[in-house]
């Protein structure tokens, strides 16, 4: 291990150095070290020493200035711990390093010149000696300089970073953490910059920052340097790539999202500490997103590889926090810096906490959820640092977005709302390592709620929302491990992707239901024979999915894309757990209120019993729109990887109807003779489907059980029609039992897959009973039903083995 030397070149550093060099400046020196060899760029430099820190402390006397500056503060006092922090950096700012250090670091940076050449640009970066290590998370506590020049500005932002240890947050930070101040030190990295502020740059996780999820890599990016991003002044792209099939060699990329990039940090022509500035990003920047998908990639496996060594390191899984940035010159991308990831490495996966609202209310303003969690409130708007004193202990707090200045506050606050800011700013990192719900990039927020307001924060799915006056809501703890093993698998309906990686932790055997339509109303929104026929359409209706589409120029591809995120994201979160995607079952009337929708949809008396379904995929005037939908399926599958993903065909009145579908997903590529993982479910919904069964399950590999419109057309109620009507049967109505028995047993004779997906299982406990006992293969739940309905089945199972048993010995003793 290297000690007592005031400077040293990067490549010379390990993880081994942590004491000498800090985690940031040691992580670095282990990627030159250890992965460079594997193709992973990371630009070079070079380390001032934690050694080098205390020798200047301790040379000029400033230790002791710190100490009496110091001495019986009380962080919760702010203005004192302004003025007191104020006086400490100014000190240090403004007293020379000594001599034998200055020299170091010259004849460092001149070593740089060498290699990179004269006046070579360098980012000075903080790398503190318990920085960065699980429990512990000091983001954005101290400065970075960039696009530093020459020697005496590198030994003047090597000054300012050292006294960027004892910035208010920093003291506020240690004291709460029980960290004494001179027993953190601070190290600092000199490392030659990437013209990210002529491409761009951003940051990337190896697992989902929200729910923990770790099969994927989260990136994301944004046009210039990266400062934008943690400090949450832009909205960012964000780009999801699934490791076990990138692994494989596939296509992985699962999402893509174009962030609100319409400012950048580049170079500034001014010279000293702050030589970036704001600039405003063009038009076509605004509508495009940073990286290619073959970038997004690249930056993945680096990713990956990177999580890979340091877990190798650690002896257990470690989730890691990776910085990179483009270089707008050569177009190649750099690893800059990373870290192990502080939130969710200690985590203990087999306790699920669910947060469900109980009541809906009005949505005050939408953003990306941040902390799956809900809170309650009274807002308090904020839009300056300077008015944080007014904050109060548990009000939600509302401002355009935060920066370590408002840390004092935030650690108080109940929930946290901000205008800006994607799910690695500021506001982001520090609520998930708080605990408290968060919604950034509202846009909004500060102008539609106002001080004093009762709101409620609801960050328990992908979409955050704002609701209007305090909502109710209960949480439930589960505990994976202590689940008991059932006959009949378990599984869990999933309506929205972005909820898809929370509900994989349930202890579900996968998914039995997706529904296709609740990924084209809500991440799509666009009929899809508008997009087929875009040009045809009217220019008002053309601006308007023109909007709705940025980032993609054709609309077909956009809405193929979007379809397959959208699948490939809850295939992604069970994988290899198989996953029962419905094909879309809009009715007429549902489809009319997509854009576009007016135009090709007829107007039906009754949307429940007319055009939905099978009818409309092998119909002429809807077959295109089906296309594009297999096209989707076929891209999850066999481009991503995602081999767990069942298509299923809805409302399916008759046997030829369920051959023309098949014939048509094997001209689009869904062809079972060539790919022998493929299976194709038909939903029995129809009491036609029972009473022809065998004549189904000729055509399909199994049936799922839609009771709810099983039940509808069995008993003669349309389940979207009067209330006078409704309360007259339901699931357990006897001809709907008789029905379903029927299909189980026809279908288990044939050795074919029956499950269940529809709503009464979950709602009712005495179906979920009855199906067990007709030997029911699955039963698909709403989330919130999993544990309980588990828990019924099982007791129930456990009963129906005794009385077997007990009728065994019976029937031996008979004989």
């Amino acid at each position: 291990m290297i000690s007592k030397k005031l400077v040293i070149p990067l490549d010379k550093v390990t993880l081994r150095d942590v004491p000498s060099v800090g985690g940031k400046n040691a992580s670095l020196g282990e990627l030159l070290h250890d992965l460079a060899p594997q193709g992973v760029r990371i630009p070079g430099g070079f380390a001032v020493t934690a050694e080098a820190y205390r020798f200047f402390l301790q040379e000029t006397g400033l230790d002791r200035t710190i100490r009496r500056t110091l001495k019986g503060l009380n962080v919760h006092d702010l203005a004192d711990l302004a003025r007191r922090g104020l006086s400490v950096r100014e000190a240090i700012r403004g007293t020379e390093l000594p001599k034998p250090l200055a020299q170091a670091i010259r004849r460092s940076y001149a070593q740089m010149e060498r290699h990179y050449g004269r006046k070579v640009d360098v980012a000075v970066r903080s790398s503190a000696t318990a920085e960065d290590l699980p429990g512990a998370s000091f983001a954005g506590e101290h400065e970075t300089f960039l696009n530093m020049r020459g020697a005496e500005e590198v030994l003047a932002a090597v000054r300012a970073a050292m006294a960027s240890l004892f910035t208010n947050r920093a003291i506020s930070y240690r004291v709460d953490k029980g960290f004494d101040h001179f027993k953190v030190a601070l190290s600092v990295g000199v490392q030659k910059m990437v013209r990210s502020d002529l491409g761009c740059s951003g940051v990337m996780f190896t697992l989902d920052t929200e729910s923990g999820f770790k099969d994927v890599v989260l990136i994301n990016g944004a046009w210039g340097l990266g400062e934008l991003i943690v400090q949450g002044e832009v909205t960012p792209d964000e780009f999801l790539v699934f490791k076990p099939t990138l692994a494989d060699g596939r296509h992985a990329l699962i999402s893509k999202r174009l962030g609100v990039k319409n400012r950048k940090f580049v170079y500034n022509s001014n010279r000293g500490l702050h030589s970036i500035k704001l600039a405003k990003t063009s038009p076509r920047e605004l509508g495009t997103f940073v990286l290619t998908e073959n970038e997004v990639l690249t930056l993945a496996r680096w990713g990956a590889a990177i999580e890979k060594h340091y877990s190798a390191r650690a002896k257990r899984w470690t989730p890691m926090d990776i910085e990179w940035a483009k270089d707008g010159r050569t177009g190649e991308l750099f690893i800059v810096q990373a870290r192990p990831e502080t939130i969710h490495a200690g985590r203990d996966y087999a306790k699920v906490r669910q947060y469900t609202r109980t009541q809906d209310a009005p949505v005050l303003v939408r953003g990306a959820a941040v902390g799956s969690a809900i809170a309650s409130g009274t807002a308090r708007v904020i839009l300056d640092a300077k008015h944080i004193r007014e904050f109060k202990p548990g009000e939600a707090l509302v401002t355009t977005m935060t920066d370590p200045d408002w840390e004092p506050i935030m650690k108080i606050a109940a929930a946290i709302v901000t205008n800006k800011g994607g799910r690695t700013s500021h506001a982001a990192i520090v609520s998930r390592e708080l605990g408290i719900p968060c919604v950034v990039g509202t846009e909004r927020a500060t102008r539609k709620i106002r001080t004093g307001q009762k709101i409620t924060v609801d960050a328990s799915g992908n979409e955050g929302l704002v609701l209007q006056g305090t909502v109710p809501f209960h949480i439930t703890e589960h505990d994976v491990k202590k689940m008991p093993q059932t006959r009949t698998e378990i599984m869990v309906n999933v309506a929205i992707p972005d909820s898809a990686f929370a509900a994989s932790f349930l202890p579900v055997r996968g998914v039995g239901l997706a529904r296709e339509e609740f990924i084209i109303a809500s991440q799509i929104g666009v009929h899809p024979l508008a997009a087929l026929h875009f040009k045809k359409l009217p220019p008002v209706l053309r601006r308007k999915i023109h909007k709705q589409m940025a980032g993609w120029t054709d609309p077909v591809e956009y809405y193929v894309d979007k379809l397959a995120y959208g699948i490939a994201k809850i295939g992604a979160a069970f994988y290899p757990r198989p996953v029962i995607v419905r094909f879309s079952d809009f009715k007429t009337n549902e489809y009319r209120t997509l854009p576009g929708g007016e135009l090709y949809e007829p107007k039906e008396e009754n949307p429940m019993i007319g055009w939905r379904g099978a009818s409309r995929y092998y119909h002429p005037d809807f077959a295109p729109a089906f296309a594009l939908e297999c096209r989707a399926l076929r891209k999850a599958r066999t481009d991503m990887g995602l081999t767990n993903i069942i298509p299923m065909i809805p409302f399916c009145r008759t046997s030829e109807e369920g051959r023309k579908v098949v014939a048509l997903m094997k001209k689009h590529g869904l062809d079972r003779a060539t790919d022998k993982t493929l299976k194709v479910y038909v939903m029995c919904e129809i009491p036609a489907n029972v009473i022809l069964a065998d004549q189904f399950l000729n055509i399909f590999d199994g049936m799922s059980i839609g009771s709810n419109d099983l039940t509808q057309l069995t008993v003669g109620i349309d389940r979207d029609g009067s209330a006078l009507v409704r309360g007259i049967a339901n699931e357990n109505d006897p001809s709907v039992r008789q029905l379903i028995t029927e299909a189980i047993q026809r279908c288990r004779a044939r050795h074919k897959y029956i499950g269940i997906c529809g709503q009464g299982p979950s709602d009712m406990p005495d179906f979920a009973q009855f199906l067990v006992k007709q030997g029911i293969e699955s039963m698909s739940l709403n989330p919130d039903s999993v544990v309980p309905t588990l828990l019924a089945v099982a007791r129930l199972e456990k009963k129906i083995a005794k009385s077997e048993k007990r009728r065994a010995k019976s029937e031996k003793r008979e004989k």
